[in-house]
């Protein structure tokens, strides 16, 4: 859910509890949107975040690690110039908007006191952290707004900060459930709707949970609600504003099946069933910073893979291209039989011929006799024209050979940077990333990394263990899969992939064992899982012993041929490839 007004109600008592008549210490910039407070107070130190970039906006105190840049941004340097040292009066926010006010005192450079406020507006892709004079005009900010960007609100030195004007909204913590149920029969929209366009800073997300509480269906519209259904909303209603205004609320994150963070909110949302699991944390902050750091680290995996996928795309089109010019002239040498059946008729009625002459009609004995037209050149004699049609003939047939050798090349090519991209859309850690890296360098794709001193961290394949004990393997990428399979695994051990379509080599460490049919199916699930087909329901999973599985003779990483095989079907389960999981 996006941090709502709500939300940040509750986590603004928890920043101001913390920090308020705290100093500034230290100021850093880690990224272009991001910016993070040292403020001493109450015998610590707390780092508060500011982030206001598009997909991740947010305020909340970090106890993570942070990557300065050597020379700090320009509004870094600001900020340091107006606010170390500045005492904090005040953490307050404005109704149940989303933007968050904290008032400084500190000395200008006269000497003389003067209050600065800093706003965090955290509203989607118009987030923004902006320093504000005492005089209400703005001193900078982390996003500069021009005209041209917004005619509605430019965020600019040296003008009036002011804020767009508030909807007309109920205030949860105010508005009695009569009111609410009043304003939401004015709507004609699904319930959980309404309530989303009569409350202020209540989420789509919490709008759901009250609507599942009350109808367990969503279809029925705000203004048709029976007596029932009218007494539920406002008890529901009036038990949520008190656990809100009593400080009830906790902080709550979402997880799915597999044990991913997906949402968070202040109260524990049933709308899921089991499909999702509430762990709740003690204070707001730290579930903040365990959902976005999360979300961060994923973001930042993508965005520094951006660079392989266009590569590969590229590759892919330049080789697609290629294969069909190839496909086209395969076509074309294809006629080689006609040129040596010119050759052997030219051969066999010399005695008819005779040089200048332009074609030349005779028997076709390969066709019961019938008459057939040869293009002849008048400057070359009869023997001289049959040759050249053998000459032709044994030129077709060479490069129909090489052709067709090019063309599986290329097929297998083609095939193995399938691979890679799977590979790619798949990974979630930098070391993932790396790791493929490395191996489109192995394979001539990209320039090796240089860089002295920069070691690369050792990736394990990915480990399981079966509700029947057995151990599975799971490689990560085309390099490990080769390693596990052809390297590292034993001959009884057994192999699985899916069929005819990217995916992880998979591998049940058998043991010289007989392998249960359950753990066979759990494995085919795990390999359907780490694979194209993941979100393609059923799957086709091959499977058989090490020893039926041997390297491609393209050379590629990862690609192999096998046979004979068994073929299960499965869906790719991620809860029990989540529950299977177990560390390296």
């Amino acid at each position: 859910m996006p941090l709502d007004g709500v939300f940040l109600n509750q986590l603004t008592k928890e920043i101001s509890d913390s920090v308020t008549g705290g100093r500034v210490d230290k100021i850093h910039q880690p990224a272009r949107e991001t910016i993070v407070l040292s403020i001493r107070a109450k015998g610590g130190n707390h780092k508060l975040l500011f982030c206001a970039s598009a997909s991740n906006p947010r305020v909340h105190f970090t106890s993570l690690p942070q990557d300065n840049p050597k020379s700090p941004p320009m509004f870094c340097m600001l900020m340091r110039k107006h606010l170390t040292g500045a005492k904090l009066l005040e953490v307050q926010q404005l109704g149940l908007d989303r933007v968050l006010h904290l008032k400084f005192e500190t000395a200008n450079e006269l000497g003389d006191r003067v209050v600065l406020t800093l706003a965090a507006e955290i509203m989607g892709r118009r987030s923004n952290v902006i320093l504000v004079d005492q005089d209400g005009r703005i001193i900078d900010s982390i996003k500069r707004v021009t005209e041209e960007m917004s005619r509605v609100r430019p965020v600019l030195p040296g003008m009036r900060y002011t804020l767009a004007p508030a909807p007309d909204r109920l205030d949860i913590f105010t508005a009695s459930p009569s009111e609410i149920l009043n304003r939401v029969k004015q709507i004609p929209d699904e319930l959980s709707k309404a309530l989303g366009k009569a409350l202020e800073g209540v989420s789509p997300l919490i709008c759901r949970e009250i609507t599942y509480h009350v109808l367990r269906d969503n279809s029925i519209q705000g203004d048709r609600l029976n007596e029932e259904q009218e007494t539920r909303l406002k008890f529901y209603l009036s038990r949520l504003s008190d656990q809100l205004n009593q400080g009830e609320a906790a902080p709550v994150m979402l997880l799915d099946s597999a044990g991913k963070p997906k949402d968070f909110s202040y109260m524990d949302i049933h709308q899921y069933g089991h499909m999702m699991v509430g762990r709740t944390y003690d204070s707001y902050s730290e579930m903040l910073d365990t959902f976005y750091s999360e979300r961060d680290r994923i973001d930042k995996v993508h965005q520094r893979s951006a660079d392989l996928f266009k590569l590969l795309v590229n590759l892919n089109d330049r080789l697609s291209r290629k294969l069909a010019a190839q496909r086209e002239e395969l076509k074309a040498s294809t006629e080689r039989d006609k040129l040596k059946m010119y050759g052997d008729l030219l051969s066999s009625n010399l005695h008819l011929l005779h040089k200048g002459m332009e074609s030349a009609t005779v028997e076709n004995y390969y066709e019961n006799g019938a008459l057939v037209e040869i293009p002849l050149d008048a400057m070359y004699t009869p023997v001289q024209n049959a040759q050249k049609y053998y000459t032709a003939y044994r030129k077709a047939d060479t490069a129909e050979k090489k052709l067709r050798a090019l063309i599986e090349q290329g097929e297998a090519e083609l095939a193995y940077l399938d691979t890679v991209f799977d590979e790619l859309s798949r990974a979630s850690l930098e070391s993932e990333l790396t790791a493929i890296r490395t191996e489109l360098a192995g394979q001539g794709y990209i320039r090796k990394n240089t860089r002295r001193g920069m070691k690369e961290e050792k990736l394990s394949p990915l480990r399981y263990v079966s509700d029947d004990g057995f151990t599975i393997y799971c490689g990560r990428n085309n390099l490990q899969n080769e390693k596990l399979t052809l390297k590292d695994s034993r001959k009884s051990d057994i192999w699985f992939h899916t069929q005819k379509i990217p995916g992880s080599h998979v591998v049940i460490v058998s043991q010289g064992q007989s392998v249960p049919s359950r753990t066979l199916e759990q494995a085919a699930v795990i390999a359907a899982y780490h694979s194209k087909g993941r979100e393609a329901g059923k799957v086709a999973v091959d499977y058989t012993e090490i020893r039926n599985v041997w390297k491609h003779p393209s050379g590629k990483p990862g690609l192999v041929l096998y046979e004979p095989y068994t073929t299960a079907i499965v869906e790719a389960d991620e809860a029990l490839v989540g529950r299977l999981a177990r560390s390296v």
